[in-house]
């Protein structure tokens, strides 16, 4: 039986039965493979995450996806047929996330993205109308990183990335931001999130003499890049993408990442903010609730967007509450127009601004350079 005949199926059951009195809030995050220091701070998150919303009890249902898009749907449609979801959350890498976009449109549940890609959320369409992501989209964070290339006076970059949907978000707002600012793209290479070495794709940037090498990568993975520049002698600028905010990446890393670059949101820095930053408080709040569970320097960028994702989730569905049940189709587009409605609302990493073309909200408040010295990034004033 395929998805649409289960989901018509589901949809019978529940038409019949009592509307659930609870909230189901399905996740699937990549807590095994490739990108695991992704998922785990977003799994640690959701035990952080409130268990009741306007009065009614709300259950997390959480699955591994092992990093595989493949599994990504398996569970996205596990969690619809049999446990009449409200809303979805996941996962964490783009192509996992992608792999969600008809099959959300056909179950018509709301999505909360917790991968980075803009592609997931644009171009606006019937499809991504249930989607919204509580995470920057690369131009935002490219204009940024453009605007400390140009400060820092580089005039050539060699682009090293994911050879997926990630690598080639990013590869495409860095050839329109670098031709904007009269940087030239030297080189182009990419590697696979599973691969153990990039020293051919090194060796072939660093033969094109850049000024500054751009990594597009997550996780641990992206790790290699550095480690092998560092290993070729490379004495350029190194950029990396907020893909690489998580102590796992640091640990790995090791002194191999001091002196690289990336933007990032506030939170990742919230100790060095002012106090006139409107995500502070909520900043400062979940990174003290978070390393409280989980130890000093744990903080993640990857717990942070799952926590400003259930953040916008908790407003919807109180909202949603007030004019339908949880379990049924009105509740779910209820939740969807209220997600759609979000104005002037601040999370750990910025303030959000939805509308019907963009379900992201975020402007340049968003974002701020860092740079990874001893191990630890430190806001550029």
């Amino acid at each position: 039986m395929n998805f649409r005949r289960l989901l018509a199926a589901a949809v019978v059951a529940a038409a019949v039965q009592p509307a659930f009195a609870d909230v189901n809030i399905g996740i699937t995050l990549s807590m095994t493979g490739p990108a695991a220091s992704l998922g785990i701070p977003a799994r640690n998150a959701v035990a952080l995450m409130p268990r009741e919303i306007g009065g009614e009890k709300v259950n997390y249902i959480v699955y591994d996806d092992a990093s595989d898009s493949t599994n990504s749907l398996r569970n996205f449609q596990k969690l619809v047929t049999e446990n009449n979801i409200d809303v979805m959350m996941g996962s964490s890498v783009t192509p996992a996330t992608l792999a969600l976009v008809d099959a959300i449109a056909d179950a018509k549940v709301p999505l909360i993205a917790l991968a980075a890609s803009s592609s997931i959320v644009l171009p606006m369409d019937e499809k991504r109308q249930w989607i919204f992501k509580p995470i920057q989209n690369e131009s935002l964070m490219m204009d940024v990183t453009a605007a400390h290339m140009k400060q820092k006076g580089i005039k050539s970059v060699g682009f090293i990335g994911f050879s997926d949907s990630y690598g080639d978000s990013w590869l495409g707002v860095l050839q329109k931001s670098a031709e904007a600012n009269g940087i030239k793209v030297t080189a182009v290479e990419k590697f696979a999130r599973s691969d153990t070495s990039v020293t051919a794709q090194v060796l072939k940037v660093v033969s094109s003499r850049p000024d500054a090498v751009f990594i597009a990568a997550s996780g641990t993975p992206a790790a290699l890049p550095p480690k092998s520049l560092n290993e070729r002698g490379f004495k350029g600028t190194v950029y990396q993408t907020y893909g690489v905010a998580n102590a796992d990446f640091l640990r790995v890393a090791g002194k191999d990442a001091d002196g690289s670059f990336f933007a990032v949101a506030p939170v990742m820095t919230v100790d060095e903010l002012p106090d006139s930053a409107p995500m502070k408080k909520n900043a400062l709040d979940f990174t003290r609730r978070y390393e409280e569970a989980h130890g000093p320097g744990t903080r993640s960028i990857f717990a942070s967007n799952i926590w400003d994702g259930s953040m916008l989730v908790q407003r919807a569905v109180g909202m949603a509450l007030k004019s339908a049940k949880p379990g049924t189709p009105e509740f779910r587009k209820a939740v969807r127009d209220a997600l759609e409605s979000t104005k002037d609302f601040v999370s750990t990493q910025g303030v959000f601004n939805m509308t019907p073309q963009d379900h992201v909200g975020y402007d340049e408040r968003a974002a701020v350079m860092v740079e990874v010295r001893g191990g630890k990034w430190h806001l550029l004033k």
